[in-house]
């Protein structure tokens, strides 16, 4: 198995995204940490559909957009594992609104959940690598690179994961840690559930491969960036969006 004895840590893993590549990474050999926020429930059973198919997991609160809160996390793992090797900042929120109702307090849910995140959970796991480096994955979406209207917000968070994920890289890369990121369209997760169906049509339509994408899509993108053969890239944004953006 390519992760065979890797310990990994999935941000937002009890759902969507987040939960599918907690699957894939544990299948291909990794001890998963889930992260969770709110969803106690849905995380034990991702823990349980690991355990139960022979991988290692174990599930931690953390509200991944405060210091306190991740710092605190860091600290539990730490204890748990003597390094870790795999990071997947997940964790996100997405909201749309035109611009005449825009405000403060959304612009900073918005940072807040999506791109804060990022940096504190970054900042707090790194030391946490051992000496063979390894690998963060940020996810992003394609609107960093072709916003839409009434997702500036939305898209100006995910610009900003880009570029950390940049600088990151160039700062954590002497550490053999390669920082990249998934840049994902409209994936069938409870997150997409209030797009209205016309638009979902819009994009399979448009979509080069006839439909959207599957959370296992994403978490196979995911598991491929953090295996031993992309040892070689590392700074990246990776759009995963079956071929929709130009």
């Amino acid at each position: 198995m390519p992760l065979q004895d890797k310990v990994a840590v999935v941000s937002g893993a009890s759902r969507g995204i987040g939960r599918a590549t907690a699957l894939a990474l544990a299948a291909r050999g990794a001890s998963v940490v889930v992260v969770y926020r709110q969803q106690r429930d849905a995380a034990r059973a991702v823990v349980d559909e690991i355990r139960s198919a022979g991988g290692r997991a174990h599930a931690f609160q953390a509200d991944v957009g405060r210091a306190n809160s991740v710092r605190a996390l860091a600290d539990v793992i730490a204890d748990e594992h003597d390094r870790i090797d795999i990071l997947v900042n997940n964790a996100g929120v997405f909201g749309a609104r035109p611009i005449g109702e825009l405000d403060s307090a959304f612009f900073d849910e918005q940072f807040h959940n999506n791109t804060l995140s990022v940096m504190l959970m970054t900042q707090a796991f790194a030391p946490l690598f051992g000496a063979a480096g390894g690998s963060i994955v940020n996810v992003s979406s394609n609107l960093a690179r072709a916003p839409r209207a009434e997702t500036g917000v939305y898209s100006a968070s995910k610009a900003a994961v880009d570029a950390l994920t940049r600088a990151f890289a160039l700062e954590l890369g002497p550490r053999r840690i390669r920082v990249n990121a998934v840049a994902p369209f409209i994936t069938r997760t409870d997150m997409t559930d209030g797009i209205p169906e016309t638009r979902l049509e819009h994009a399979r339509e448009k979509t080069p491969l006839g439909r959207l994408a599957e959370p296992e899509d994403i978490a196979n993108a995911i598991a491929a960036l953090v295996s031993p053969d992309m040892a070689w890239v590392t700074g990246r944004s990776l759009l995963a969006d079956g071929g929709f953006t130009d």
